[in-house]
């Protein structure tokens, strides 16, 4: 036949039509050729023969012949379950052959208990260390004569001139300053040395003044600290008061960061977790880092955690306004059920999983998840330690063993549609994309998909909207993916079920 699964099958038929016609010829009538009793006609009948044929990836593609897929992939036959069960079978367990195994590529792996490594992964921007950041701000009202700093960028040095101002209101303090000298009063020369010193004159400043004995007309002011001078305001000449802001200096010998962070993953970030950070303009450098501070409460508009990290900057790589990406890592607290992240199968209800209950033997389960990490999915509910999950070929296993399995499926062909071909078109299909773009904001991705027949669809280039419960983090330009097209009520369509199967 054309589907190279029945050879082996066609070839015993065969077999036993000869042996057949031998006992005839002889006319013996006693069968000792066959040893069973049976005519080739009865033993032909007793080879199981397939109720219809399905493609692989598409369980609602199914013909009463053998033939190829939309995809151009052989068709499965699948035949009736036998009435004998063998251990730990159940209602939904299925029964294949070693060869059909084997053509599907089935693999399997057991369920284990171990730590995840959970990884958040965002963007952020990163900023002056608030806690290190020093504002110029004047005291007194006066006119800015000369400026030692020209423009925002400039490094400066604790101590290192700023500006010289000249006020009445300093000339007066300073005039004060020299009567308590000059008449020898003690108390009226700390006063006004107390005063120069609220109004922020250097202490330098003062001695000078002391020294020399006379007013200085205009008055210089020093940096606080070492830094790095931003939020340049001011311009030689300018008339300037209390209150304004003159320049700020940042120090960049550490850095702080602030990222967001989606809230279905706000349980996983806590204060003092590692964090890795990458550039774009350093490819291949890492930078090392932990959280600071996780804020408490949430943007209302993008429904995101600010979060705020520190890492070192001692070379000055790390400039304020650029843009990194972060990851967040955590690791589990103690050992935790888990499967391989593509044996979960998503669903709208309920996830769920194949378990190969050995010898061909397989059975689809709901199961509760929790907690993923990049490589595997924390088991809440359905599965026991030890137990071997389908990881791979998996669509089909599900598709047959939830017609009649102990939960409910979204959608089951009745007896009647399982005897023919559907006349009516499905509600969803299965179909082979390349991912172009995902735009997580609005929860939709475009994709590159192929031929459609079911619906009359030619490949196209096509938005869709995803479902709620679709893993976003397997998804980005270039990802080949199998995708679930389901028809809505309202008339649009979504996207149900992603499996990716490669990247460009």
């Amino acid at each position: 036949m054309a589907n190279g699964i029945l050879k082996p099958a066609t070839l015993l038929l065969a077999g036993i039509a000869l042996g057949g016609a031998g006992v005839y010829l002889t006319g013996t009538g006693t069968g000792t050729g066959t040893g069973t009793g049976m005519s080739g006609d009865q033993a032909a009948n007793a080879e199981p023969q397939p109720l219809y044929w399905v493609a692989p990836m598409d369980p609602n593609y199914r013909r009463d012949k053998p033939g190829k897929s939309p995809m151009g992939m052989d068709l499965i036959p699948v035949y009736e379950e036998s009435n004998a069960k063998g251990p730990d079978e159940g209602a939904g367990t299925i029964t294949i052959s070693p060869e059909v195994v084997n053509n599907l590529g089935v693999r399997t792996e057991n369920t284990r208990r171990m730590p995840l490594n959970f990884e958040v992964g965002t963007v952020g921007y990163i900023q002056y260390n608030q806690d290190r950041i020093v504002h110029i701000h004047p005291r007194v009202e006066g006119w800015i004569e000369r400026l030692h700093v020209k423009t925002a960028g400039e490094k400066v040095s604790r101590g290192a001139p700023l500006y010289e101002l000249y006020s009445p209101q300093l000339v007066n303090a300073q005039e004060e300053l020299l009567f308590g000298l000059g008449r020898g009063d003690a108390r009226l020369t700390a006063a006004a040395e107390s005063r120069l010193r609220s109004l922020n004159v250097a202490a330098g400043t003062i001695e000078r003044i002391k020294r020399e004995r006379r007013a200085l007309q205009t008055v210089t002011f020093y940096a606080p600290s070492d830094g790095v001078v931003d939020d340049f305001a001011v311009r030689e000449g300018f008339y300037v008061k209390p209150g304004m802001t003159l320049m700020s200096i940042g120090d960049l010998d550490e850095v702080w960061v602030e990222a967001e962070v989606f809230e279905r993953q706000a349980s996983l970030v806590e204060q003092g977790l590692p964090v890795t950070m990458t550039l774009d303009y350093l490819p291949g450098r890492e930078w090392k880092g932990q959280v600071d501070y996780v804020y408490p409460t949430l943007d209302p508009k993008t429904r995101t955690l600010r979060v705020r990290l520190r890492f070192a900057n001692q070379d000055h790589a790390l400039k304020p306004n650029m843009f990194a990406a972060i990851t967040i890592n955590k690791a589990s607290d103690e050992p935790l059920l888990s499967v391989p992240r593509e044996a979960v199968i998503r669903g709208g209800q309920s996830d769920r999983v194949v378990l190969a209950l050995g010898e061909g033997r397989f059975k689809s389960v709901a199961v509760t998840t929790g907690r993923a990490d990049s490589e595997r999915v924390e088991i809440l509910q359905g599965l026991a330690e030890g137990e071997a999950v389908v990881t791979s070929a998996q669509f089909l296993l599900d598709s047959e063993s939830s017609k009649t399995s102990d939960f409910k499926r979204m959608h089951v062909a009745t007896a009647q549609e399982t005897a023919k071909p559907k006349a009516e078109k499905p509600t969803s299909v299965w179909v082979e994309a390349t991912v172009n773009a995902v735009m997580a904001d609005q929860l939709k991705i475009n994709v590159n998909h192929a031929p459609v027949p079911e619906w009359g669809w030619p490949d196209m280039r096509m938005d869709f909207a995803l479902a709620e419960w679709v893993d976003l983090t397997q998804l980005a330009p270039g990802v080949q993916a199998q995708i679930e097209i389901v028809r809505l009520d309202s008339g649009g369509f979504q996207i149900n079920d992603v499996y990716v199967t490669g990247q460009q």
